[in-house]
């Protein structure tokens, strides 16, 4: 397969919200949220999602979001009674008297949220690449849900039993999955990062951090996301296209700091302004070939309307890629 890296005018998306406007978004979705005792929640996420997709442009077009409240509070009401039935046979077996049905419950709780976290992800990505289009071309996902099992479970097993030195293939294995099943209309997805090299980055980040009482972090942070972001390749037509960043370590100093000052001074409120400044910082450093023709993406993906899987990522608090 032809890998082109072209350097020519290249791609990049642009972020045109404002601060003012989605602190207003997220304002009376706090609102609306606590009036309902939390029951507007998925509404509220719906809200997000389309507020953060219908500014993202591309090429002068913008992104958009089809999920609907109903559809994220259906899946929420499916996450929570699961929830529930979980960690009620886990509260259950801990008020017996009975050690065998105290260890059972044990088990069915680690055992339940570990099945849980690859499915969640699955339907999770399922749900929200096809309620996400550009110029009505539909993304999609096309993993299958027991393969991605296949790999959590030895994953994790093997990243416990070696005190989270096998964490990092475990990471790539996942990521490798996930990315390779992202469609964009015709448009394939792949990445190509290694095991090893994450290890690496992972290990001089651990120790750099603690000989230096946390300072070498930003720069742990940094070289983190840009081997994630870098790996990552966009094919067309059997031809390849690699992804680029440009982040440099003092403007990503920069930015942490700031954000971090815009909210402990304000008390929380400037979140919103913080979000968007870590969109358009990643947006300006991120670019993609301009060699890819857009023209030529044709619609490919089903839709997909189960959103159970979304707001268990949601409840997890769980990064999908």
């Amino acid at each position: 397969m032809e890998i082109i890296n072209s350097e020519i005018n290249p791609r990049k998306l642009e972020f045109k919200g404002e601060g003012s406007e989605f602190f207003g978004v997220l304002f009376l979705n706090w609102i609306l949220t606590l009036v309902t005792f939390g029951l507007y929640y998925p509404w509220a996420r719906a809200r997000t999602f389309s507020f953060l997709y219908s500014n993202t442009e591309m090429e002068g077009s913008r992104f958009a979001f089809h999920g609907t409240g109903k559809q994220m509070f259906l899946g929420f009401i499916k996450a929570i009674v699961l929830f529930l039935l979980i960690y009620g046979v886990f509260i259950w077996g801990s008020a017996t008297n009975s050690f065998l049905l105290r260890i059972v419950g044990i088990i069915i709780l680690y055992a339940g949220l570990a099945l849980l976290i690859p499915i969640a992800i699955h339907g999770g990505l399922k749900y929200r690449l096809a309620k996400t289009s550009w110029r009505n071309i539909h993304f999609g996902y096309r993993g299958d849900k027991g393969e991605l099992v296949k790999i959590f479970i030895p994953g994790i097993i093997l990243s416990a039993i070696t005190f989270g030195i096998y964490s990092s293939w475990f990471s790539i294995d996942i990521r490798k999955y996930l990315i390779k099943n992202i469609r964009f209309g015709n448009i394939k997805f792949s990445y190509h990062g290694k095991g090893g090299e994450l290890f690496w980055i992972n290990f001089k980040g651990v120790v750099l951090s603690i000989l230096t009482l946390g300072i070498y972090l930003f720069w742990y942070m940094k070289n983190t996301i840009v081997y994630l972001i870098d790996n990552i390749e966009i094919e067309q037509n059997e031809v390849s296209y690699p992804i680029k960043s440009n982040i440099k370590t003092l403007d990503f100093i920069g930015l942490q700091l700031i954000n971090f000052i815009m909210v402990i001074f304000t008390f929380g409120l400037a979140t919103p302004w913080v979000k968007i400044r870590t969109i358009n910082f990643f947006f300006e450093r991120v670019e993609f070939s301009a060699e890819i023709n857009l023209n030529q993406i044709e619609q490919t993906e089903s839709d997909y309307s189960d959103a159970t899987g979304d707001d268990f990522i949601d409840m997890m608090d769980i990064g999908i890629i």
